[in-house]
């Protein structure tokens, strides 16, 4: 039996890792946007505005809207180098010093002499950021393209924003195809909020840390001690030899999924607690739940692996 974040000391914070203010394309000011995310019960956000030159190349300042039970992550959208498909790269970086180095940036548009997208995630990894590849399905990501960041923690699986603006808002086959390569990636939800539409409180982050700051946050973030969310909550899982423990929020179907096309699932009403056997999932390098509500929302477990 393998012990996970869930018998660890501390407690689950709610946060959004994807948000923009009017500090570049969003519609309100850093200090409503906090306010919003407080008022609706999050425990923190990393406000991660447009790092271009056409925006200052911003590292909005969100110290100032810390509380005793709200706190805030320093980050940024990073946008520098080409994809296979001529546009521009978005990557994620959460936790950046406050003087990050600029890249050169002016706009949203490639242009020459820029940093790859490699190197300029690489960049942020060493200044201590947590890296992900943001929403690979609206980017029109190719498996070369992911493949080329080896400096990322994770992938975007859900992106509310993208989803609600025009359907490109999951990343689940990035993730599964950089996994069967072998990069050992985790997960994470986000709203990637503008405030301009309905883009805000669809998906969120549960980090397991003994503290709400963002040191804390941050450091489990990089571990792996996290879960992602539509809706639905993970309560337990317990990796065994031959099967997994899944024990979460009522649920209509609980799914094991690793390598190749075969899982292993329960479904049903009100599933809180179910063991699934590995089955043809078993020589699997990894393997990941994903749970689903009566209301189709989902939550994904980061991947386990076998070593």
């Amino acid at each position: 039996m393998s012990q996970s974040m869930f018998q660890l000391p501390g407690k689950f914070y709610k946060g959004n890792l994807h948000t923009h203010s009017n500090k570049s394309d969003g519609a309100l000011s850093p200090a409503e946007v906090c306010k919003r995310y407080a008022d609706q019960g999050y425990d923190f956000i990393a406000l991660t505005d447009h790092f271009v030159g056409k925006f200052d190349y911003p590292i909005t300042d969100t110290k100032p809207y810390r509380t005793g039970t709200f706190t805030t992550i320093l980050g940024a959208e990073l946008h520098s180098g080409t994809m296979f498909n001529g546009d521009l790269w978005h990557i994620l970086a959460v936790g950046l010093p406050a003087d990050f180095a600029p890249s050169n940036s002016p706009n949203f548009l490639p242009i020459p002499n820029q940093e790859t997208a490699a190197e300029i995630s690489q960049r942020a990894r060493d200044a201590g950021a947590f890296v992900a590849i943001a929403h690979p399905h609206w980017s029109v990501l190719t498996d070369e393209d992911a493949l080329s960041v080896e400096a990322a923690h994770a992938v975007e699986v859900y992106n509310h924003g993208c989803d609600v603006e025009c359907d490109r808002g999951y990343g689940l086959q990035t993730l599964d195809n950089l996994l069967n390569a072998g990069r050992k990636l985790t997960l994470c939800a986000t709203d990637d909020a503008h405030f301009i539409e309905d883009d805000h409180f669809g998906g969120w982050m549960m980090v397991k840390a003994e503290e709400n700051s963002p040191e804390a946050l941050l450091e489990a973030l990089k571990n792996g001690f996290h879960y992602s969310s539509q809706g639905p909550d993970f309560h337990n899982i317990i990796w065994n030899e031959d099967s997994v423990t899944i024990e979460c929020s009522p649920c209509s179907l609980v799914t094991l999924m690793g390598q190749g096309v075969a899982t292993s699932q329960e479904l049903g009403n009100n599933i809180t607690n179910v063991t699934l056997s590995y089955n043809r999932v078993t020589p699997s390098p990894w393997k990941r739940i994903s749970i689903v509500d009566a209301n189709g929302k989902r939550a994904w477990s980061n991947p386990f692996w076998k070593d």
